[in-house]
């Protein structure tokens, strides 16, 4: 080697080999990355739907604290809670068990479930101390959603309940609330869950549920009845007083049952609906399809007659008075007061054959044949005299002017006549201006000489009977006492054992000798004339 070789040059080239084995620093990395994807999808594959629910309210709802709860059992929290976007409700998203994306549809119910106390029963009483949570009412049918508006009021009948539910048809809903017991013969069989106008906005709807095995009890001719507070009566077996229970009384409740001599019928059908009568007693009245509307014009006070007022005939009632109106009369240029009258024939049994056949197009042929043949009038009478009440009355006056039956606006016009009240006031009239006639004045005044005259002659009469008293009544007993000793003496005399009785008896006696002789002489002469000349002469049987 020479000096001018450096070692750069001695040296030989290095050469480069490829490992084709993965390194030890790859391998932390990968198996970070293997466990975190695994990590990843076991969340996502354990991590249930998450929907939204709106309340009006977030009292007592905490973000991941509340707890979303079906029977008792936990199966979902609560996430996050922030205002809508119109400040009026409040947002709750909420996360749920794994497989409750199924029940998530249109017809599931949430609610926040506080302690309450609601037909006469609590509930919820455990969130006094664990606090509220979310309740939940899943159903198995209807279209999938995430988004709920949460019930206001807990729901009272829940998915699953055996049972079925009714609706029943009010006038008005009176003291009736969601909640309210429902009873079957006194005995609790189900409550209301629900209540609302009915689409034509005349009635109240009111729906109930009847638990099973009690749903088999409401039949085809069931009826339901507001048996709220109490049913007092007074009747001729005394005073009665009935009532369900006494939770009615306090929050009222309802009934059913079958009328008294009416047949069950069969089963009804789950949401068949039924009419809510007022009173228990109330089933017992009829029910009849046919109805008509009448018109009636009355040219006097209504006052006292009011909406429901009872419609008769011979006292018995037929209808109702379903309108009441003022209106001005063109035509006749005065105020006319027109009353519409609901009326159901059939309340007159067998009359509806007994009219006339139908004319082609006749609407009303019992109408006509009451007002043209048989002279049907509408009057008012007093219904109540307590409370002055009024009632229309139909009745039939023969003796009034024959009238057709007239219509107006497609309705029959019964004629009028003046009620009983009106005859009464005319009567009134009448007597007050006779007695305005009646001189009182001169009545009066000969009354205070007559009397003077009276007190005159009873100051009078007054002298008299002390003159009577002082003078005359001495004199008059000293000749009682007389005339008592001239009858005393007279009763010594002719007593029955005084000498003259004695002495008269036997006068009497004596002249019935002579009159017994007499006769017994006059028969002698009668049989022997001759014996006045010759003598009585000798008996046959002495010769």
């Amino acid at each position: 080697m020479t000096d001018s070789e450096s070692p750069a040059e001695l040296a030989s080239p290095a050469q480069t080999r490829k490992s084709r084995s993965l390194s030890l620093v790859w391998i932390v990395p990968l198996v970070a990355l293997v466990v975190g994807g695994w990590l990843v999808f076991k969340a996502l594959s354990e991590k249930g739907p998450v929907i939204t629910i709106m309340f009006s309210s977030a009292e007592g709802l905490e973000a991941g604290k509340t707890k979303i709860k079906y029977k008792d059992v936990v199966i979902g929290q609560v996430e996050t809670i922030r205002l809508g976007d119109d400040l009026k409700r409040v947002v709750v998203t909420a996360e749920l068990a794994k497989g409750y994306d199924r029940y998530l549809n249109d017809r599931t119910r949430f609610w926040v479930e506080r302690a309450q106390i609601r037909g006469g029963t609590a509930s919820g009483l455990t969130t006094l101390f664990s606090g509220a949570y979310i309740g939940v009412d899943p159903a198995l049918e209807g279209q999938p959603t995430v988004s709920f508006v949460g019930l206001e009021v807990q729901p009272v009948v829940t998915t699953g309940l055996p049972g079925k539910h009714f609706w029943l048809k009010a006038r008005k809903l009176g003291s009736l609330k969601v909640g309210v017991p429902v009873y079957y013969r006194q005995i609790q069989v189900g409550q209301v869950v629900s209540f609302g106008f009915a689409p034509d906005g005349r009635t109240v709807d009111v729906q109930v549920f009847i638990e099973a095995p009690h749903d088999a009890k409401v039949t085809q001719n069931t009826r339901f009845w507001n048996s709220s507070g109490l049913d007092v009566s007074l009747s001729a077996q005394g005073l009665k007083i009935d009532t369900e229970s006494l939770i009615t009384i306090i929050s009222g409740g309802l009934a059913f049952d079958v009328p008294d001599g009416m047949e069950p019928g069969g089963e009804a059908a789950e949401h068949a609906t039924f009419q809510l009568y007022p009173t228990r007693e109330s089933i017992q009245e009829k029910t009849y399809t046919l109805r008509r509307t009448w018109l009636v014009y009355f040219d006097q006070s209504v006052r006292g007659l009011s909406i429901g007022a009872p419609v008769e005939i011979y006292g018995i009632k037929i209808g109702e008075v379903s309108g009441i109106d003022l209106i001005y009369d063109e035509k006749r240029r005065e105020l006319r007061v027109p009353v519409l009258l609901s009326v159901e024939p059939e309340r007159i049994q067998n009359v509806l054959k007994a009219i006339p056949e139908q004319e082609a197009g006749e609407s009303n042929p019992l109408l006509r044949w009451f007002v043209e043949d048989r002279n049907l009038r509408a009057q008012l009478k007093t219904g109540n005299l307590l409370t002055g009440q009024l009632l229309v009355d139909l009745g039939f006056y023969p003796d009034e002017p024959k009238a057709a039956l007239a219509h107006e606006n497609g309705l029959p016009v019964i004629p009028s006549m003046g009620g009983s009240i009106e005859q009464i006031q005319e009567s009134i009239a009448r007597i007050t201006r006779s007695l305005e006639k009646v001189p009182f004045e001169k009545i009066g005044r000969d009354f205070d000489l007559l009397l003077k005259e009276a007190t005159t002659t009873v100051r009078d009469a007054g002298v008299f009977a002390r003159r009577l008293n002082g003078e005359t009544a001495p004199a008059l007993q000293a000749s009682l006492g007389a005339l008592q000793t001239t009858l005393q003496e007279v009763q010594g005399t002719v007593g029955k054992d005084s000498p003259l009785t004695y002495n008269l008896k036997k006068s009497l006696e004596e002249l019935a000798l002579t009159l017994r002789s007499l006769r017994e002489l006059t028969t002698a002469i009668e049989s022997r004339p001759q014996s006045l000349l010759f003598g009585k002469g000798e008996k046959e049987d002495e010769k």
